[in-house]
Parts: C-alpha cells; structure tokens; sequence
C-alpha cells in the first residue's frame, strides 16, 4: 500500500485523532473511508451534469424526440 503525507488545519487533525468515537480501527481507515464517499459524490455529480446535458439536447431536439417516441410505440410487449 502507498503511503501519503499532507498537512492538517489543528481542527481537522482532532477530528481525525477521534477516529475510534466515530468506529474506526485507526487513522488510516477513517481517511479511507472519506476519500472513497467523496470519490462516489464526485462520479455521482458528474453522472448527474451529463444526465442534465441529454435532458437539454433531448428538450431541444424535436426529431430526436419523435424518433423516440416512434422507438417506444414499437417496442414489442
């Protein structure tokens, strides 16, 4: 496993020493724990921007919009 150093505001790092109030093992696997939920929130933001992207071109593209109506009335029960 890698290893990282990095400086902590002296607030930041007390949470941090509180690790076992908060029902982790150590330091380490409360930074993990962080880091991984901000990674899922970041894809998760970044899946919401492109979902709003298509929801734009799609309110914009009037043949795109019957194409898939067309598609739905002609899919098979």
């Amino acid at each position: 496993m890698q290893q990282a150093k990095f400086n902590l505001t002296p607030s930041t790092f007390e949470f941090l020493c509180n690790y076992k109030f908060y029902g982790f093992k150590n330091k380490t696997s409360m930074i993990h724990s962080a880091l991984m939920r901000l990674k899922e929130e970041l894809e998760l933001n970044r899946l919401k921007q492109s979902a709003d992207l298509y929801t734009e071109v799609y309110d914009e593209d009037n043949e795109l919009q019957i194409l898939t109506e067309t598609a739905i009335q002609d899919w098979p029960e």
